[in-house]
């Protein structure tokens, strides 16, 4: 019977309690942060509350959260229990409270049947992480950085974070990033009639090509080309993904192969590992070569992963704008050394018929293409080990954070170790976007911290096209920008902005990292995010010509609008498939913390 062994490795009792244990304290701190469930306290102690969540006159659901800044809670697996059948029991099931919460959040059927498909991907997924053999923090600190991103557990806010609808049970084994096989990706070669490739100034195709593959694999992507009765000059040559050519390029482009503007070309040589993000690439045969990023139409964490055309065309003239700020800025470029890994190529190839359809469904429109981005290992001085944001959340199967391990072996203690994050972290961001009307997604993923000795020493910012947006106001910084980028970029209010620091950061990722320093004794939430505002004080002290934009842009508001990535999904947006990808959604105000802190540090 197939996959056998895997099923029974990854699938006992135990294990299953655990997972839907664990899944189901991060639904109801996420919940009720999202105002969708709004349990009764029962008791109080010290901010630790016990709650009850009436579903019914005969069932209930009783469990233990930490209140925290930002309206935030923190519910303790171990508490939760269920009132069914006339007693109290402890075994949970994630899915279970879905459709009990059903009526109390107001999703549609059609929503929660979904939803169900998705939950149940991501505790399958969570099962055979929990059950596999792993690495202690411990031993994490020295892993590699592509490797690192395979220990990771996925987004720490969306419940349904390894959802992949599209993949089979053998997809997962094979394709997703935790079980870190390396992959060979495919090659087709596209005509130039319905491809179109663009690049950074001053590299060509042919020049990309050379940096990518041997000479002897042109040259035999060549003679198929030219057997094929097809002359090599009207083609570009282009890596797929195994997945996508199996699900989506044959049976969708079936009449472009047909009549030869798609060849395929066969197997690429080098091995490649997936990233969190599962279409984007590192190359582990040469480090020194580009990370791939690739089109894999499965539905993941909101939006199908595909590359949308427009911002796959003007990926490269994104990443000219964005470094030509940092090359002609001393403080970005000399003084905070930021890392910006470029996408400095790409090749994008539209389909003839959803292209011309008015208000095509978005992933149609996003099924082939590649962008090349710049390495970061290319980057790297003496010393200099990345690491992903993302990895600072992660906790072994000893419970250890793995940042605990590394402000271990770093000499510091946990305060210092913090303060030279933020100092590392936040003024590049804060300088693009005070500076420059010009912001990041600095999320898990996207933004890497660089290490030295253990400790934060450089900051690298990466995928500018899917993630950089502008300011709606009138500044001169972005006044030479051409119509083209203003039409891809997003253009965003002052508050709008902020939001991709504000949310994209504190939010959907320190409040985790700050949960995780109070749960282990190791900082206080009082000092974290008092380090966080003296860090932006320290940076507008730097610069006081900017006064004006840290009013207009004011990351310490006395509220936020509440952004909501799981509503969206249960709520607002469900799984339709419309011509554009879905937004977070805005729901209510969150009470932001920094201002008070702020309040007391000047008082003080």
């Amino acid at each position: 019977m197939l996959f056998i062994d895997e099923v029974k490795k990854a699938l006992d009792k135990k294990t299953w309690s655990q997972v839907n244990r664990k899944l189901l304290a991060k639904m109801l701190s996420e919940y009720m942060y999202e105002d969708m469930i709004r349990p009764d306290v029962i008791s109080r102690q010290n901010g630790n509350n016990q709650y009850e969540l009436n579903i019914s006159k005969d069932k209930k659901y009783r469990f233990t959260a930490t209140e925290r800044l930002f309206d935030s809670f923190d519910v303790s697996s171990d508490s939760i229990a269920v009132f069914r059948a006339g007693e109290w029991k402890e075994d949970v099931s994630a899915i279970e409270f879905l459709l009990d919460s059903k009526q109390l959040i107001g999703m549609s059927s059609e929503t929660a049947g979904h939803l169900i498909k998705e939950l149940n991907h991501t505790l399958l997924a969570d099962a055979h992480m929990l059950s596999r053999s792993s690495m202690t923090s411990d031993e994490l600190v020295d892993v590699d950085y592509a490797l690192l991103e395979g220990e990771m557990t996925g987004h720490p806010w969306i419940t349904y974070n390894k959802g992949r609808i599209g993949f089979g049970y053998d997809d997962y084994l094979a394709f997703a990033p935790e079980n870190q096989k390396e992959v060979r990706l495919l090659w087709i070669a596209v005509h130039k009639d319905r491809a179109t490739f663009q690049s950074i100034a001053g590299l060509d195709f042919e020049a990309l090509l050379e940096h990518e593959l041997d000479e002897g694999i042109r040259a035999e992507f060549d003679r198929i080309v030219q057997e094929s009765g097809y002359r090599k000059e009207d083609y570009l040559f282009m890596p797929i993904h195994e997945w996508q050519w199996k699900n989506i390029i044959i049976q969708n482009f079936a009449e472009d192969l047909a009549l030869g503007y798609i060849i395929p070309l066969g197997d690429g040589p080098d091995a490649y590992l997936p990233q969190q993000s599962i279409r984007t690439f590192v190359n582990m045969s040469d480090k020194a070569r580009h990370h791939v990023k690739l089109p894999m139409s499965i539905l993941n964490t909101l939006v199908y992963r595909g590359l949308p055309a427009e911002r796959t065309v003007i990926a490269p003239r994104i990443t000219e704008y964005i470094k030509s700020i940092q090359q002609n800025d001393p403080f970005l470029n000399e003084e905070c050394r930021v890392i910006l890994p470029g996408e400095i190529a790409s090749i994008n190839y539209n389909h003839n018929y959803y292209e011309n359809l008015e208000q095509a469904p978005y992933q149609y429109l996003e099924m082939l293409g590649t962008i090349w981005r710049e390495s970061i290992y290319t980057y790297l001085e003496d010393g200099e080990h990345p690491i992903t944001l993302a990895a600072l959340l992660h906790t072994d199967k000893n419970e250890k954070p793995f940042v605990q391990s590394l402000i271990e072996r770093s000499g510091l203690s946990a305060e210092e170790w913090m303060k030279q994050f933020f100092a590392v972290v936040l003024p590049p961001l804060l300088h693009y976007l005070y500076q420059y009307g010009t912001v990041f997604s600095p999320h898990g993923q996207n933004t890497i911290l660089v290490l030295k000795e253990y400790k934060p020493h450089r900051l690298a910012i990466k995928d500018f096209v899917d993630d950089v947006n502008i300011s709606d106001q009138p500044l001169p910084e972005l006044a030479t920008l051409t119509d083209d980028l203003k039409a891809v970029l997003r253009s965003e209010p002052p508050e709008g902005l902020t939001q991709f620091i504000f949310t994209g950061l504190f939010i959907c990722h320190l409040r985790y990292l700050s949960n995780l320093l109070v749960n282990n004794q190791l900082l206080s939430e009082q000092v974290f995010w008092s380090q966080l505002v003296n860090a932006i004080h320290d940076y507008q002290k730097k610069f006081p010509h900017l006064q004006e934009r840290y009013e207009l842009f004011d990351l310490c508001r006395p509220e936020m609008t509440k952004l909501c990535l799981n509503r969206n999904r249960m709520v607002d947006y469900g799984y339709k498939d419309d011509d554009d990808r879905p937004h977070a959604s805005e729901f209510g105000k969150v009470k932001n913390a920094l201002f008070f802190l702020k309040e007391d540090t000047v008082s003080s």
